[in-house]
């Protein structure tokens, strides 16, 4: 199953893509929210290849899932894979710069089910695609509004 969004951001590309390179920050966001995140890579800098382990609470049940960042274009993209007992998945966040200080972001998630259980889930999820769809946006718009009020306090202070 695939969701897709494309969110406009009065925030310059270079400005967005260093907030979603912030991989320390996503690592202690996570925790906040009661998931457990340890990384699994030995990389010193940031690139392809980081990998993550990452334990969560979905559904009343515990989950675990591999994640392993795929790609990387400075300024302008960022593909990510992730892998569970019971699902697959890959998503990919693309910046396009439409001015000095104003970008688009495309984010897309492709789910494939791995056990039975899993494909009922997303039927499920297909059966309710508006809804899906709009929960979708609605995470990605979250972020992009946090994004560009981190960047509005840093104009005000400099």
């Amino acid at each position: 199953m695939k969701f897709s969004t494309k969110q406009d951001i009065e925030t310059p590309a270079a400005y967005i893509y260093a907030a979603l390179t912030d991989f320390e920050g996503w690592e202690r966001a996570a925790m906040r929210r009661g998931a457990d995140v340890a990384r699994t890579d030995k990389m010193r800098q940031v690139g392809a290849g980081m990998s993550w382990h990452v334990a969560f609470q979905f559904r009343g049940r515990q989950r675990k899932m591999e994640l392993r960042l795929l790609n990387m274009i400075p300024n302008n993209k960022l593909e990510f894979a992730a892998l569970s007992a019971a699902i697959e998945a890959y998503s990919k966040a693309e910046i396009v710069e439409m001015s000095s200080k104003r970008a688009q972001l495309h984010v897309t998630a492709n789910i494939t089910p791995l056990t039975l259980t899993a494909k009922l889930f997303i039927q499920s999820l297909r059966l309710a695609r508006a809804r899906a769809d709009r929960k979708f946006a609605q995470r990605v718009q979250t972020i992009v509004t946090e994004i560009e009020a981190r960047y509005r306090g840093e104009q005000k202070v400099s």
